[in-house]
């Protein structure tokens, strides 16, 4: 279910900028080739070099993906944070250190290890000088989990107050920075000391505003999937300790609880680990790791996991089983570790390191198998599990042409459905296309009418769409405007092919509003919870007042901004927005644009995802009804 806090989507980002106008490249001399005069040249003036801490400060997109508030688990105050823990884990996976202090007070946060300690010499330049560190030396860090040297670099630069200490065989070296300018540095003595390293740091309300929090539920599951990778290292945070002794297991243990249709599956050796089951859901559930990092976006180890279980299966059953039918409901988490990893970005989110899948096909193909041989039980509800997979998939694609049938004789396009021009896997524009779910007419004609045609799709509710809760896949492709969805999003076939980034939820702001909306969210929850765990589905925020006089006009979300305004505002006259069909399309566009309100539909645990649906959207219950009452306003 969606968070209580709205993400607020910042740009972020800062344009290069000359005399505080945009930077165009223009002749030294004579006219341009547009016959324009010279009086703003490009010529060497212009042309600067910034220390690599500038450059970070100006280009933090680059380093650590998005800014946001702290209200979503991809914010880059949780980039800063995985950065230092990342150094201080790859001190136990060097075998120093089996203890990590994590601390978080007024934002300000503190970290501790027991590893090796940085040389007392290079604490300056391994915190302040790009490309300054002893990942690259395979006899220090093999299997690094930090971005070689570049990690505790774009810390220093995004905080007002960094602070590096390092201990090692009773001394100390100390540095102080200020947004990544050396203020204090201090060297001496402390017998008894304990080696390692100390870093401390307050992310700059320059560059993250003066609203951020961090949200301890995030930081508990980084730490928890910390330990889940790190068999036998502690970490504490805020006296809370997180420890796992059986790795990927007790991770997917805890993630699929008692969903799981059987003990889920494990395999650990030097290089890889993984472990998996399946559950009573719809689709593939994958959480896939490379030393350490979580890699949201999978990629080739992923990819090998999936064919390397495919083909150990088909092995010990001596069969040919469809992939499809082997997969579908499959819940499961892989880890490797390389020496050279190669990702797709800065942030990591995805590994390109094709050069692997064979090996890990292989080892994993032979796990399987022995795995199977070992757990007998097991084996016998996967053989039943596939069957029925196979029996349903044959149901569903007779559903599925019918369905197909019906849409082409109803009309070419899909109805109620406009699309944008740019699409989730295009290099331009791809990761900003957006589609809005909307109900009624009058609120999908504002949003039409405002919205990017680039990268902006709408699709209108006729009604409010079925509750899906507890009925199996057929019942979408034999409901019109259901299927209609799936096809405006292209997932009618498979989930591979979403055609947008995000996804979002737009209804209004009451009772009948929040109904559609939760009938939403059973939707995808109930069929495409991979989408959801990818972090593609969104709920817009719109504002509830309007607050004005001849001079001001202030936007309220909530009652709170609403009686702020009242008291800046002037001889004020307040509107209150009951639908979206009453704000103006004028109005509106600021409401999709840069400044768009956003809160992204996390889950925890998908094991609490079917027990919540049944609370919510299930049949009428005692306890149901008792919370109703208890919580009735």
């Amino acid at each position: 279910m969606p968070e209580t806090n709205p993400t607020i989507q910042s740009p972020g980002q800062l344009s290069l900028s000359i005399n505080g106008k945009p930077a165009t490249a223009r002749r030294s001399s004579g006219r341009n080739n547009n016959g324009a005069s010279p009086e703003h040249g490009y010529d060497e003036s212009k042309v600067k070099t910034l220390s690599s801490l500038e450059h970070i400060r100006l280009r933090t997109g680059m380093y650590i993906g998005r800014l946001g508030d702290g209200s979503n688990p991809d914010d880059g105050i949780y980039v800063l944070l995985k950065e230092v823990i990342d150094n201080a884990v790859d001190e136990f996976i060097m075998g120093y250190g089996k203890k990590i202090d994590v601390s978080i007070e007024d934002n300000r946060v503190r970290v501790r290890d027991y590893g090796r300690g940085i040389p007392l010499g290079k604490v300056i330049d391994c915190v302040s000088i790009i490309n300054t560190g002893a990942k690259y030396n395979d006899d220090v860090f093999q299997f690094s989990v930090g971005l070689n040297g570049v990690g505790t670099k774009a810390v220093n630069a995004l905080s007002s107050d960094f602070r590096a200490v390092a201990f090692r065989e009773g001394e100390f070296f100390e540095a102080r920075f200020e947004r990544g300018r050396l203020k204090k540095k201090l060297k001496g003595r402390k017998p008894g000391e304990p080696d390692g390293s100390y870093f401390e740091f307050l992310p700059d309300v320059q560059i993250f505003g003066d609203d951020f929090a961090f949200n301890f539920d995030y930081v508990r599951q980084r730490l928890w999937n910390y330990a889940c990778l790190n068999s036998g290292l502690s970490l504490v945070f805020n006296k809370e300790r997180f420890i796992s002794r059986n790795g990927l297991l007790d991770f997917l243990t805890r993630e699929v609880g008692e969903t799981a249709l059987y003990e889920p599956l494990y395999h650990k050796s030097q290089y890889l680990e993984f472990a998996f089951s399946h559950t009573a859901s719809f689709g593939e559930t994958y959480f896939s790791f490379v030393n350490g990092q979580h890699t949201s976006d999978g990629g080739a180890h992923q990819s090998a996991f999936r064919e390397g279980i495919l083909k150990g299966v088909n092995e010990f059953y001596k069969k040919n089983y469809n992939g499809i039918d082997v997969r579908e409901s499959i819940s499961g988490a892989v880890a490797v570790k390389l020496k050279a990893p190669v990702f797709e970005s800065q942030t990591k989110n995805k590994l390109g390191n094709t050069d692997i899948r064979g090996w890990i096909v292989a080892e994993i193909k032979s796990a399987v198998v022995d795995l199977l041989h070992k757990n007998q039980s097991a084996a016998g509800r996967l053989s039943d599990k596939i069957a029925q997979n196979e029996k349903l998939r044959k149901e569903l694609n007779a559903v599925k042409k019918e369905a197909k049938e019906a849409a082409r004789k109803i009309a070419i396009k899909i109805p109620h459905f406009k699309d944008c021009k740019f699409h989730l896997g295009q290099k331009k524009h791809g990761e900003d296309s957006t589609i809005f779910i909307t109900e009624g007419p009058s609120a999908a004609g504002s949003m039409v009418a405002a919205r990017d045609v680039l990268t902006q799709a709408i699709f209108g509710l006729k009604g409010v769409p079925l509750n899906v809760f507890g009925k199996n896949k057929a019942t979408v492709y034999k409901n019109e405007e259901l299927y209609n969805l799936m096809m405006a999003l292209g997932i009618e076939d498979s989930v591979e092919n979403l055609r947008f980034n995000k996804i979002v939820i737009a209804t209004d702001a009451d009772h009948d509003g929040y109904h559609i909306r939760y009938l939403l969210l059973t939707y995808f929850l109930n069929y495409f919870e991979e989408l959801v765990l990818a972090g593609h589905l969104y709920i817009l925020e719109t504002p509830l007042f309007r607050v004005r006089n001849s001079k001001d006009t202030r936007y309220c979300y909530n009652n709170r901004e609403r009686d702020s305004a009242l008291e800046e505002v002037k001889n004020p006259e307040i509107t209150r927005f009951k639908g979206l069909g009453e704000i103006s399309p004028k109005e509106f566009g600021q409401f999709i644009g840069d400044d768009m309100r956003l809160v992204k539909v996390n889950i925890r645990s998908i094991s609490e995802i079917a027990n919540t649906l049944s609370f919510y959207m299930g049949k009428n219950t005692p306890e149901r009804r008792d919370y109703i009452v208890e919580n009735l306003i």
